[in-house]
């Protein structure tokens, strides 16, 4: 009969011979950080058992499953913003994708910086980092090692600038019909910016006015995925739908569109955007040689396709599934053209937020998910405390959303302090009564209140702390809410049928994947939350992060501590 001491020792021994065997330990001179936005561990998990190219070689290394992004408002911008700086959203001052500045009496873009200009056009939505009050991994190594370089790349802005930093060397994303651009600063010249990008900008043209993209199943090597391949699979799932009332079949090839501007917008809800994505992502390592010197190099790629396919078709149609496919099959290509890095690699793959499938074709799958149309609910709102407050003026503004809510005068700019308080109280009695509604809470009450303990798993997370997470003062909006998991705020178009940015688990919960040659595949399925990727990173590469994080490192090989 074995004894407990008897029985810990042999599983001590038990595990000093696994943790010998498990992985060797990751020694990089180029980390590699990829966000696929709106990759929700859902979709992970129903893609998993077809993966044959680059996620499957990711999903050899240590796999968690149950990633978080741990705050309330999941979407792009704040999302991103966690990945690299170990910090919730009410640290990095990206509280949502949009805010309202009662000073002005508009809506501030994330990344929105008046004092600098874009390459590509002088009249369009300048931006850069300075909105994001945290600095990145990229910025810690750079503080301690000036030669490394740093490089982000995305289909989107706010995904290419959150995870490179303010000290990164490049930030590039797509714009459709121009190619890659990036933003100029005084002093600066957009043809010197553009530089880096010119010849694959250029190139990209000359290709798509030869061969124009047409988005039709995937064909070639991906035929033969899973026995009778991933068109067969994907074109399984074709089926017609009424979103909004209008009547789509959703179904590939997509039909091109009559004009140019339908033409680009199409190019970039589709493939094609990770695509190149990862082609300039490869261009930029090969070129400067990153991973090749002595020092630490990064690259944080974006992908923002899913996200794109997802907002316009849905996740689990045969448009998602052919761009599951094609994205296994590109990370495929990319990571072997890593072999050629003289130094270690260590790759990273998370997501900014997750997402889940559009409201009708989940109704009609019996979960009795309806949308709360965001204008008509705002405007009865707005009726109902005008008539109880005797209020000349509309007080209520949600131009960034209907979760967050900002109180106003007048003259839609800050209101006095009393206005502020009654306003906010008479408003958080209609909405809580509201049955869309989970939870509506003052964001005054959110900033003053105590954080939950540094080990409280993100799967515990109250409501109001994921709200508090989200709570950035100055920007984040007066009440924050919480509609119920089967009430969806958004309104289907006919280019936006499904959406995310809500507190529950299908938004929140993304895989985060770490690989480096040598790593043996083991599967932790105990939750991360992605602000432990940065510290976990620093640790790996000898770097020290500020003090002031949310994140914790964690170990990457057994028995080695951070």
């Amino acid at each position: 009969m074995l004894t407990c001491g008897v029985l810990a020792a042999a599983v001590s021994m038990s595990f000093a011979a696994q943790a010998s065997t498990i992985s060797v330990k990751p020694d990089p001179k180029l980390v590699v950080v990829i966000s696929v936005d709106q990759f929700s561990a859902n979709l992970y998990a129903q893609h998993r058992g077809e993966f044959v190219g680059g996620l499957a070689t990711l999903s050899q290394g240590i796999v968690y499953p149950n990633g978080y992004q741990s705050h309330a408002f999941t979407e792009t911008c704040p999302g991103h913003s966690t990945l690299l700086t170990g910090k919730h959203p009410n640290k990095t001052g990206i509280s949502a994708n949009d805010w309202y500045d009662r000073a002005t009496g508009k809506t501030v873009y994330c990344l929105a910086d008046p004092s600098v200009v874009l390459a590509d056009d002088p009249k369009g939505r300048a931006v850069s980092p300075a909105n994001m009050v945290a600095t990145t991994y990229g910025d810690w190594l750079k503080a301690v090692s000036p030669k490394s370089r740093v490089f982000g790349v995305s289909g989107k802005d706010r995904g290419a600038i959150t995870m490179s930093g303010h000290q990164a060397d490049g930030q590039f994303w797509y714009q459709p019909g121009f190619g890659f651009t990036t933003f100029v600063r005084e002093g600066q010249t957009a043809q010197e910016r553009l530089k880096p990008v010119a010849a694959l900008n250029a190139r990209l043209a000359a290709e798509l006015k030869a061969h124009p993209f047409v988005w039709d199943y995937a064909k070639g090597p991906l035929d033969t995925v899973t026995g009778g391949g991933s068109a067969k699979r994907c074109k399984a799932l074709e089926a017609d739908y009424e979103t909004g009332g209008r009547k789509w079949r959703s179904a590939l090839p997509i039909p091109v569109a009559a004009d140019e501007a339908g033409k680009q917008r199409d190019l970039y809800a589709s493939p094609y955007t990770d695509q190149v994505t990862l082609e300039l992502a490869q261009n930029l390592r090969e070129t400067y040689g990153l991973g090749d010197g002595p020092q630490v190099d990064v690259l944080t790629i974006s992908l923002s396709a899913t996200d794109f396919i997802g907002h316009r078709y849905g996740t689990r149609g045969p448009e998602m599934c052919d761009q599951i496919a094609r994205l296994d099959e590109r990370l495929g290509v990319f990571l072997k053209s890593l072999d050629k890095v003289k130094g270690g690699v260590l790759v990273v793959l998370a997501a900014d937020h997750g997402g889940a499938d559009f409201a009708e074709r989940l109704h009609d799958e019996g979960y009795g998910t309806e949308r709360v149309v965001g204008k008509p609910w705002i405007a009865k709102l707005n009726a109902q405390l005008r008539k109880d407050l005797d209020l000349s003026w509309d007080p209520l503004v949600a131009d960034g959303g209907i979760d967050q809510i900002y109180v106003v005068g007048p003259d839609r700019k800050t209101p006095s302090i009393t206005d502020r308080a009654r306003i906010a109280a008479a408003a958080l009695v209609l909405i809580n009564s509201d049955p869309a509604v989970a939870e509506a809470v003052d964001s005054n009450a959110l900033l003053t209140m105590e954080a939950a303990s540094v080990d409280t798993s993100p799967e515990e997370l109250s409501v109001t702390e994921r709200l508090r997470r989200s709570a950035y003062p100055g920007r984040v909006g007066d009440i924050l809410i919480a509609f119920k998991p089967d009430r969806v705020p958004a309104t289907a178009g006919a280019t936006y049928v499904s959406t995310h940015g809500s507190p529950w688990d299908y938004d929140r919960r993304v895989p985060i994947l770490f690989w480096w040659k040598g790593a043996s595949p083991h599967e932790r399925v105990l939750p991360l939350d992605t602000v432990d990727i940065a510290p976990t990173l620093a640790a790996v590469t000898g770097v020290k992060p500020p003090a002031d994080i949310d994140g914790v490192c964690r170990p990457l090989v057994y028995g080695q501590h951070c």
